[in-house]
């Protein structure tokens, strides 16, 4: 079984970027093992991992607490990420 990858959301009302992001994650689930956790970006956690991140902007995300992206997620980069961390550790996506 392979441990999943903890992504944290950061998100904020009305934005369609993080609704975008939401769909992203969701299609990228299916092929890689995923944990994700929304944070809203306007409480006191969200703000503070938003700080410690370099996130300018919703949504923020984060690999197993390592600054990914923030503004419009990209799956190609996203896939390719979870790819090599994979190859990485010896791992099959389809496990």
């Amino acid at each position: 079984m392979t441990t999943p990858v903890e992504i944290t959301l950061l998100t904020q009302e009305n934005c369609a970027y993080c609704d975008h992001a939401k769909q992203v994650l969701g299609r990228v689930g299916h092929d890689f093992p995923l944990r994700v956790n929304e944070i809203d970006l306007a409480s006191e956690e969200g703000r503070l991992l938003a700080s410690r991140a370099g996130v300018l902007f919703a949504p923020g995300v984060l690999l197993d607490g390592d600054p990914f992206s923030f503004g419009r997620l990209s799956e190609r980069k996203l896939r390719r990420t979870l790819g090599k961390r994979g190859a990485a550790m010896g791992l099959d996506r389809h496990q």
